[in-house]
């Protein structure tokens, strides 16, 4: 007899996805039958959604996103409110926004600005030392002198470098992802781990609810506890819809004693080092950040523990003294963003960038979702001269975003954008080189989930040898992709122009 065997995730996903239909249908249920609580429910509901609308057209957020809640609202009167209240509702609840603030405001005591960079950094550049600056006095996110920055082109490469300096690790490991799955990689890591913590080390794991829904059992926390490792799961999936389901942690981080960390788009799954055939060869990149720099990320992963398990501890131990000063080789810069605090990091950063090329801009984006302001700067630049190119996937981890992705292209290549498709595979890497001179590496994709409602993070390169390894793999990477040649993918039918012209409507929901 023939047994079929259905992973325990996939069933969790089915009943969790069933529970919420049903839940669903119950409040249409009642909103549309006939009897007089319906009728007294249908005139409330529509009176909430009027109030929603008004309270959409007052937030600062994307205009983009407000249009397309505004008109989802405006079809469905009656449960459109109470469907922007559960899935929408931007910013979420002023407690959690609350105690956030209050763990930020904790951490930049340990982000301490190193005397002296900032102003050195404006004097060899003043448009870094504005991207600098923003950084640093917004975000309380310092540039630093004394640290080194090393890029790796490739999942592969992390992965062996990722196994050297953890067998290194003497006091702490901290880990922090979107994605962990087992198998060769995630195993490696687990043994290593697992070993350490054993001879005492203090090993935390922290992985993202919805990005390990399918890919851990429900019961990991529990096996990692019982190898001696901390773990905890960021905002799990919940049958009962939240306001909060929008807000995923995608960052990517590791840390080994507060002197070293990587960061970037790697996940902690096979298909990040072509173990597996996902979608076509994996593209990625990531970076290794060694010496003051990484007190940075190590403040954005306590920040992110504490905010999941609600405990609060002394920290001063994880950020050691850097006694062995790293020779500089330019400046770094880590930074974090949260959809929390009203200042959209990540965009910001992206877009200072574009504005302050003067001869190219290069990106790499396994999506190309973007707002105007994002697709005015690329073709604005483009238009004053700046040779502006970007890499996306020929090969897609989903259909409907691609083609969202697809529709952009002939906006930006009529402006002189030049837009390449990676034509091995799948783009994942989300990198931006600029001038020979200034470099970003970390978990931002450029569509509005990443953008705006996403935990991320990355780190930007000043000068220094960092910056032109990535510019030397876009440069390799181009010979592995196809240009896009003017109205070559627009749709040829009128259904096909409609379809792309809901998905950029849709375009802040995807």
């Amino acid at each position: 007899m023939l047994r079929i065997r259905i992973k325990p995730t996939i069933v969790r996903a089915m009943v969790l996805a069933l529970l919420i239909i049903a839940q669903l249908f119950l409040i249409s249920y009642t909103l549309w039958s006939s009897s007089r609580a319906s009728t007294i429910l249908s005139a409330s509901f529509t009176i909430i959604s009027f109030f929603v609308v008004l309270h959409i057209v007052k937030t600062r957020t994307d205009p983009s996103y407000k249009l397309i809640w505004c008109i989802m609202i405006l079809l469905v009167p009656v449960s459109g409110g109470i469907f922007y209240l559960f899935f929408g509702l931007q910013p979420s609840s002023k407690r959690l926004k609350l105690r956030l603030a209050k763990i930020e405001d904790n951490a930049k005591v340990y982000r301490q600005k190193q005397s002296g960079a900032l102003s050195s950094l404006s004097k060899i550049n003043n448009d870094f030392g504005r991207q600098a600056a923003y950084l640093q006095n917004m975000e309380h996110y310092p540039v630093y002198a004394s640290s080194r920055a090393l890029y790796f082109n490739s999942g592969e490469e992390k992965f062996e470098r990722l196994k050297t300096e953890l067998a290194r690790a003497e006091n702490f490991i901290f880990l922090e992802y979107f994605i962990i799955e087992e198998g060769l990689m995630w195993n490696s890591i687990l043994d290593i781990l697992a070993e350490k913590a054993r001879a005492g080390l203090d090993v935390r794991v922290l992985y993202d609810g919805i990005g390990c829904l399918l890919t851990l059992p429900p019961d990991y926390p529990k096996k990692l506890k019982n190898l001696g490792i901390k773990c905890a799961v960021f905002n799990p999936a919940r049958a009962f819809p939240s306001t909060l389901l929008n807000h995923r942690d995608h960052r990517k981080i590791l840390i080994i004693d507060g002197k070293a960390a990587f960061t970037g788009g790697v996940n902690l799954a096979d298909e990040y080092i072509n173990v597996i055939d996902k979608y076509g060869h994996w593209k990625d990149a990531a970076i290794f950040i060694s010496g003051e720099a990484v007190h940075s990320l190590t403040s954005m992963f306590l920040t992110m523990w504490q905010l999941q398990t609600r405990q609060e501890e002394e920290c001063s131990g994880f950020f050691p003294l850097c006694k062995d000063m790293e020779k500089q080789d330019g400046y770094i810069q880590p930074y974090a963003d949260n959809p929390l605090d009203n200042e959209n990091v990540g965009a910001s950063v992206y877009l200072n960038i574009i504005n302050a090329a003067k001869n190219y801009v290069f990106i790499t984006t396994p999506y190309l979702i973007v707002d105007h302001a994002m697709m005015l700067a690329l073709c604005l630049a483009a238009k004053s001269g700046v040779d502006v190119r970007i890499i996306t996937p020929r090969h897609w981890d989903k259909r409907y975003v691609h083609r969202a992705t697809r529709s952009y292209y002939d906006e930006l290549v009529e402006a002189g954008v030049k837009v390449y498709e990676y034509a091995d595979g799948f783009m994942h890497a989300k990198t931006f080189v600029s001038d020979d001179a200034l470099a970003s590496v970390g978990t931002t994709n450029m569509d509005f989930r990443s953008l705006y409602l996403h935990y991320e993070c990355g780190a930007l390169i000043y000068s220094g040898s960092a910056v032109m390894a990535v510019k030397d793999d876009f440069e390799q990477t181009l010979l592995r992709c196809e240009l896009i040649k003017p109205g070559q993918y627009k749709a040829k039918t009128a259904i096909g122009r409609l379809i792309n012209q809901i998905l950029r409507l849709l375009a802040p929901l995807l």
